[in-house]
């Protein structure tokens, strides 16, 4: 029902804050009634990846265009059953093709809504790899955008040290080891060198 009403009335989402606002309210309630832990993701998510921008000096506008498609990142996953959510990482080849899925779902929730646009990119290729073997399609290196390139960082950590499921928990230590064996490979070097310099 949400999103017809936004396909019915686009001129409604015009780009002003107030009208973000309210598609933001409206799309991580969803999220915290599918999966709560879900929603504490995002948020964190959202707080790590303003740390990294600004410690990269990103422009002030740049750095809320990230926090909020950082917010955003996983709302495909309401397209995604819990079951399969639940888990990750040990699902089968069609789970996971369904799991995949969920970064093109959250971006196409928001193709019609005009105050999006530049949150689309970010949202589509948060799980894109450094070294082109990403999906959904194998952007490599710099062609991913930057915004991206963070939330896949700090939502990989995220992921590890407040995990939506038990199979995924590590210490602090163990997930910037992870993140500094997986820089220059999954992710770009300097988003990691800017989070574990944000991580102080």
């Amino acid at each position: 029902m949400f999103m017809l009403t936004l396909m019915q009335d686009p001129e409604a989402y015009s780009g002003k804050p107030q009208k973000l606002d309210d598609v933001i309210v409206t799309l991580m309630r969803l999220l915290e009634m599918k999966n709560h832990k879900l929603y504490m993701h995002s948020n964190q998510v959202a707080n790590y990846a303003v740390s990294v921008a600004a410690k990269m000096r990103l422009p002030r506008a740049e750095i809320e265009r990230i926090r909020v498609a950082a917010l955003l990142h996983d709302i495909g996953h309401l397209t995604v059953p819990n079951a399969i959510i639940a888990k990750m990482p040990y699902t089968t080849t069609r789970e996971m093709s369904v799991f995949k899925n969920h970064c093109n779902a959250g971006s196409y929730m928001l193709e019609n809504t005009p105050a999006c646009q530049e949150l689309i990119p970010y949202i589509r290729y948060h799980h894109e790899r450094w070294d082109g073997k990403g999906y959904p399609k194998r952007l490599k290196g710099v062609n991913i955008p930057l915004g991206a390139r963070i939330i896949a960082v700090v939502n990989h950590y995220d992921r590890y040290i407040n995990p939506c499921t038990k199979n995924w928990v590590k210490t602090k230590d163990e997930a910037v080891r992870e993140l500094l064996s997986l820089s220059g490979m999954a992710f770009d070097p300097d988003v990691v060198k800017a989070f574990i310099e944000a991580l102080g």
